[in-house]
């Protein structure tokens, strides 16, 4: 019999921590860190593109030269000469973004949990794609909005429900590139649209822009923070093109917002390290993004095409799954009687994992919809953890 310790506190937790829930993400990844097991599950890098020995080098160079500064309190908003360094990277000839509109955070996770700090309250209406990012769901939710599902097709926010149902929205969340869960990218038309109506009913654009340097062809769509860039917050993060391990991101918004955004952070954690930002912006100020993306691109690009190929010749007919231009995921879609969480289950019995599909929406649940992330398994097991999956959902149908 278990004997509870009678010193123990039994705390009086907030109502927001009763309802905090975990990330089916993470608790998925748990069960699939095996190393028999093909995931397909995890959104993560490849920890083949980590500039190990370039970081190195910056490493010793900014504590060399800079240790006392570099180990030291900053400033809540960032290392000056890093915020500089992105806003003149993401200006344009007809668009100058000051520094000043730069917040540095502690991954782009950090950036949603501030943006949602200064711009939800109880109940407000925050506007989300369908499907969307599982992270910003879990960023939102904390702060109990009305959250709700814009339309979306094949390519993307239907710009039309966005007319339909924003008046009075506290945000329109849009990740516009190669987006998470779906490998879509939303069309030029469409960014155009939603930045003119969302300017008129006066509703924040968040921008979330973490694979826009991953196009496998280097094309880039006009960010919408040039079209408007008094009402659409940008966010980047250096996780996808240097190391997830850095946790380094920005957030770029109007003055006004910024300022708000650093009071918010100062309560949260004061500043993100200072070495870190000093070591990034040593490895970067030369030009070595410009060499270094496009190899990322080169693989990423073969994963992916090693997936689509597989799925072409191992996944039944019946299924429907995009073809992304860059960046990390397929999303696809089974028939309807075909659940994917016990899918998943029976998959990984067979040492294959994926993440089902039911986490990355709000509210009307696809259950017949999963992710696959291609970058970090090797060619060959890709084929064969197709080939495995398919067999299983062929025997469903």
């Amino acid at each position: 019999m278990k004997i509870e310790d009678p010193h123990a506190l039994h705390l009086p937790l907030s109502e927001r921590a009763k309802n905090m829930k975990s990330s089916a993400i993470r608790d998925l990844l748990k069960v699939t860190a095996r190393p028999e097991i093909i995931s397909f599950a995890g959104g993560l890098p490849s920890p083949d593109t980590f500039p190990i020995a370039r970081l190195k080098d910056a490493f010793d160079r900014v504590l060399s030269a800079q240790g006392k500064v570099a180990l030291q309190y900053g400033p809540t908003d960032g290392y000056a000469p890093l915020r500089e360094w992105i806003a003149d990277r993401m200006s344009t000839d007809g668009v100058r973004i000051g520094p000043e509109q730069v917040t540095i955070v502690s991954g782009s996770q950090q950036g949603l949990d501030l943006l949602s700090k200064v711009l939800i309250d109880k109940g407000s209406k925050v506007l989300v794609e369908t499907p969307t990012y599982l992270g910003a769901l879990q960023a939102f939710s904390m702060y109990e909005p009305d959250l709700q599902s814009v339309e979306s097709d094949d390519i993307g926010l239907v710009p039309e429900t966005v007319a339909r149902i924003g008046q009075g929205a506290r945000l329109l969340y849009a990740p516009p590139n190669f987006q998470n869960p779906t490998g879509r990218t939303l069309p030029l038309s469409r960014r155009r649209e939603l930045v003119a109506i969302c300017a008129r009913m006066n509703v924040p654009i968040i921008e979330d822009d973490p694979y826009g340097e991953l196009s496998y062809g280097g094309e880039r769509l006009q960010k919408m923070l040039t079209m408007n860039s008094a009402g659409v917050v940008h966010m980047g993060s250096f996780s996808k093109i240097l190391t997830p391990g850095i946790r380094l991101g920005y957030v770029i918004a109007p003055p006004a917002l910024s300022r708000m955004l650093e009071k918010a952070k100062q309560a949260t954690d004061l500043h993100t390290s200072q070495l870190t930002q000093m070591v990034v912006y040593e490895a970067l100020k030369d030009g070595f993004l410009d060499q270094h993306i496009p190899v990322i691109r080169r693989l990423y690009a073969e994963q992916c095409e090693t997936m689509l190929a597989a799925m072409q010749d191992f996944f039944p007919p019946a299924l429907k799954w995009t073809r992304p231009d860059g960046g990390m995921f397929i999303w696809v879609t089974l028939p309807r009687h075909i659940d994917s969480q016990q899918l998943f289950e029976e998959s990984v019995a067979q040492d294959v994992a994926f993440v089902p599909g039911t986490p990355f929406y709000p509210a009307n649940l696809a259950t017949n919809t999963l992710r696959l992330s291609f970058v970090t398994v090797p060619r060959p097991r890709i084929r064969e953890g197709i080939e495995r999956l398919g067999k299983l959902i062929a025997s469903k149908l």
